[in-house]
């Protein structure tokens, strides 16, 4: 994060505001294309296409008509957008496995700090050493207050990151430009005659990528997934499930199973009375789950299978 802001920062000084935000637009498919990697989640086809849709709509809708800037300029901000993605991701994975909120704003913050004090040193530290002489303890109040308001808004975002995911979070991201735009020419003064033709095509265009995203994770939501990004990290897991099948004689009910919504439903045909093989081998459907078991004519007894939705 602390790389995306600065780099983000220095790239406005080289390429003009409408080229930065073009790039930025970017962010929900740089994203979803980091998550595949980091967090194992492939978005499903309507995801993408979402994702694709709402991405030209937001830069249809920032573009000016014009860009200017230089090679370096472009080149670090695509750095930053990169740099972005990676930390969405890489919190978001965290987030749904090892800590809390308040725990990754606790590790992050000294590696910020480091990251941005030769930012500072090089580039600032002239002037905030005139300001601060000039301006005395009003200085450290600023500090304390912007300080304050980082740590509210890491916060709230890496409470919505754990909430949510790291590509809803960016799409939110998307929308709240569309909605500034919006707002701005509905509410400021003279700002109506500025939200141009092209500017509200790109706004229907975000809004409708943005309805088509949040209807495809519902419909996954209603089938019991999370969408296409369960996909990969299913198949994970029942290849770490693979050791640890039972061992002799260990009762069925013993077993190790994943988490319900990563386990296939097994099906048992045994009676009471009737012998099964040593060492019988029944495997869950769609290979996501296997069971190796040594069953006797009294497993029934004490194992009733379920059908798992």
């Amino acid at each position: 994060m602390a790389l995306n802001i600065s780099l983000n920062n220095l790239s406005l000084v080289q390429i003009s505001l409408s080229l930065n935000q073009v790039m930025r637009a970017s962010m929900p498919v740089v994203v979803a294309a980091v998550a595949v990697f980091v967090e194992r989640k492939v978005p499903t086809r309507t995801e993408l296409v979402a994702l694709l849709l709402l991405t030209a709509g937001v830069i249809v809708s920032v573009f000016e008509g014009k860009a200017s800037g230089n090679t370096f300029g472009i080149a670090i901000s695509i750095t930053g957008v990169l740099c972005a993605a990676a930390m969405m991701s890489t919190a978001g994975r965290v987030l749904s496995e090892k800590m809390d909120v308040l725990q990754l704003a606790f590790y992050t913050a000294p590696v910020s700090c480091c990251v941005l004090l030769p930012f500072f040193w090089f580039l600032e530290k002239d002037r905030f050493l005139v300001y601060a002489q000039e301006n005395g303890t009003a200085v450290l109040a600023i500090v304390l207050l912007g300080s304050t308001v980082a740590l509210a808004y890491n916060a709230t975002h890496n409470l919505l990151l754990k909430r949510t995911s790291s590509v809803a979070v960016t799409v939110l991201g998307e929308v709240k430009i569309v909605g500034l735009l919006v707002l701005s020419a509905a509410i400021l003064p003279g700002e109506s005659s500025q939200f141009t033709a092209r500017m509200t095509v790109g706004c229907v265009m975000a809004i409708l990528g943005f309805c088509l995203y949040s209807h495809a994770k519902i419909a996954a939501a209603k089938r019991g997934g999370s969408g296409g990004g369960t996909v990969v990290a299913a198949q994970g897991t029942a290849q770490e499930m693979r050791r640890s099948d039972l061992e002799e004689g260990e009762p069925l009910l013993q077993a190790d199973r994943p988490r319900p919504q990563e386990q296939a439903v097994i099906q048992v045909m045994d009676k009471p009375g009737v012998e099964h093989p040593a060492n019988a081998k029944m495997w869950a459907t769609e290979g996501q789950m296997r069971v190796v078991a040594n069953v006797q004519a009294t497993a029934a007894s004490n194992y009733y299978p379920q059908t798992l939705r």
